[in-house]
């Protein structure tokens, strides 16, 4: 009984593991650095009155001022503007490429109106498109800016926020044709800033500035993503929204909480290289050097501007740009803003050799686990041409690598149950003397070659495989909107019917908790078949907890993704035949059908009982 109950424990452990373990092994802790980490050195400013303070020689001027080093007013109340009236507002250059359409705020030079053309709110045809960079007057503004930081005690006339640029060449901004702006503060310098796009989500800014002044300058390019207010948010241990950027070599991630709750409102790193930005589920928009060798100052920035919390991604070329008397400087920065599709982000890592832009996407710590499985369903996909096929494949191969273990694992459960009568035989020999009866059964397993653990073998390789394969339907834009089959339009959401409105015939939408698919129920019923080819266990307790299980999982997985219990579903399925065939091959007794009588109440008693 002590072993039947040690290995019924052991089996319920394992279960909660494969439901649970994802909330523990994958949550992406936010790191904050510390004083002794040599990798990322954090700094911290003191703030001035209003969030801000003076800027200092190769530093950015603090989030809540302009270039020019004045302080943005804070607090009071926003008119919060349409769309339509914050784009008709300023002057604009349209860009327009195959994934991308929008335009450059002449107003500042920014980048504030980006559709992305591929991707849709919803599953049906009709529905809008992802907006993903909105102008400021929004209460959900955002936007990515790059510029010059002046050099000590300021006395530069530097284009801000509010300068209105003109047009030098290019009237829309699309893969084959730049765009280039001009702005001369009439001071003797000169700004050009020229934009160009790729067929996917990078951008290309170089900044230009010519001297004319008679006297050398130095100054600091910078670039930075801004956004008002904090958006939607998916709210998953298991996913990480808000700052990202892999700054000194160390993938950075904070949330927004985090900045809101630290009392100065932002951290600060020295980097050499790197990148830096905001990221959601699905979108990112992030800024980088084009020179990966450059030394920077990277921060992540909460203020208050307006009464609303601002958010701020920025970095700062530490060494600045020397621009002699009749002479001129140019510096290049790159703009990610677009979908995270993993062979392109991972693309633009290669091509462009930014360091480890794959972290982008958050594969979570076992990450050399989790996108070989992403890797496999996509050339799957490629192949069939459906990610519901590939999942399909995916759970047969899986099974055939694991083959050799399973085959193992169950040949030692089929013994372990001819082993049962003699088992029990020696606990009533020694129910007196446990250790004599615990030597006497270590010695039966030793003489058959069984182990008694070989039962919870199957379940436990099963957990790597569910942790990658959930990580992968749940952060990667790939799954998103790919149907299956039939009712199943998105596997990467939770399947859409409902038992407990007839699958839709009852005008009733249940509680989530109530919310029971078709997928879930056939999940649950295969897991309930493969319990059943097993013998009941001795304890009225353990065997209705035993029958509970199936219904507890149901209840439980229903909102995963469609994907997931689709999975498991199949991977249930092909454990019941081979867990049948291994076992009629040893010729162990198989109670399957026993035991489904008996739960169904189907079998005949005897009369007088």
């Amino acid at each position: 009984m002590k072993d039947e109950q040690r290995n019924f424990l052991i089996a319920i452990a394992l279960s909660m593991a494969i439901i649970i373990g994802w909330q523990m092994f994958f949550a992406p802790q936010p790191k904050k650095p510390q004083g002794d980490q040599p990798a990322a050195t954090q700094t911290r400013q003191p703030a001035g009155e209003g969030g801000s303070r003076a800027a200092t020689p190769g530093e950015l001027p603090t989030a809540g001022q302009a270039a020019t080093g004045a302080p943005v007013t804070s607090g009071g109340g926003v008119a919060v503007v349409s769309r339509e009236q914050a784009l008709k507002a300023s002057p604009r250059v349209a860009i327009d490429t195959p994934s991308l359409k929008g335009s450059i705020n002449l107003k500042g030079g920014r980048i504030d109106d980006l559709v992305l053309k591929k991707y849709r709110e919803t599953i049906e045809p009709d529905s809008p498109n992802i907006v993903l960079l909105k102008p400021e007057g929004l209460s959900d503004a955002y936007f990515v800016e790059s510029g010059w930081a002046p050099p000590t005690g300021g006395g530069v006339k530097l284009p801000t926020p509010e300068t209105v640029w003109k047009v030098e060449r290019g009237d829309r901004l699309s893969v084959n044709s730049p765009v280039t702006l001009v702005w001369d503060n009439g001071e003797g310098l000169v700004f050009r800033r020229t934009y160009t796009v790729d067929e996917h989500y990078m951008f290309t800014v170089t900044q230009e500035v010519e001297n004319r002044t008679g006297k050398p300058v130095t100054l600091f390019p910078y670039a930075r993503v801004q956004r008002h207010g904090i958006p939607k948010l998916q709210g998953f241990f298991i996913l990480h929204e808000g700052f990202i950027g892999v700054l000194a070599d160390e993938l950075q991630e904070y949330t927004y909480k985090d900045l809101q709750e630290d009392e100065d409102g932002f951290v600060q790193f020295d980097s050499r290289g790197g990148w830096l930005g905001i990221t959601d589920k699905y979108w990112a928009a992030t800024v980088m050097p084009a020179k990966q060798d450059l030394p920077l100052l990277g921060r992540f920035v909460r203020f208050v501007k307006n009464g609303r919390d601002v958010f701020q991604s920025d970095y700062l070329v530490k060494d600045g740009i020397a621009v002699a008397d009749g002479g001129s400087a140019k510096v290049d920065m790159r703009i990610f803003a677009g979908a995270k599709e993993v062979a392109i982000v991972d693309g633009y890592e290669k091509k462009y050799g930014i360091k480890r832009f794959e972290l982008l996407i958050d594969w979570g710590w076992f990450y050399f686990f989790t996108k070989p499985m992403f890797w496999l369903l996509h050339y799957l996909y490629l192949f069939l041409g459906n990610y519901g096929l590939a999942i399909i494949v995916a759970t047969v191969l899986i099974k055939l690598v694991l083959f050799p273990l399973s085959n193992k694992s169950y040949a030692s459960m089929a013994k372990m149950k001819q082993l049962q009568p003699e088992l029990t035989r020696i606990r009533e020999l020694y129910k007196d003397d446990p250790m004599q009866q615990q030597k006497a059964m270590m010695e039966l397993y030793r003489k058959h070659q069984v182990s008694p653990m070989s039962g919870c073998l199957p379940m436990l390789v099963q957990i790597p495989i569910f942790f990658a394969l959930y990580k992968v339907l749940f952060v990667t834009i790939d799954m998103r909107h790919q149907p299956f089959c039939c009712w199943i339009r998105d596997l990467s959401a939770p399947d859409p019917t409902n038992i407990f409105n007839l699958f839709g015939l009852i005008p009733w939408d249940p509680p989530g908790f109530l919310h029971i698919g078709v997928l879930p129920l056939l999940m649950g019923l295969t897991m309930w078949v493969q319990m059943k080819l097993n013998p009941p266990p001795p304890d009225p307790i353990q065997k209705r907890l035993f029958d509970l299980m199936p219904i507890f999982f149901t209840f439980l997985l229903a909102p995963f993704p469609s994907g997931l219990l689709l999975y498991w579903t199949w991977n249930n399925i092909l454990s019941i035949i081979q867990q049948y065939y291994i076992m009629k091959k040893h010729g162990a007794e198989i109670h399957l059908w026993q035991n489904l009588k008996e739960s169904l109440g189907f079998l005949g008693r005897k009369k007088g009982t």
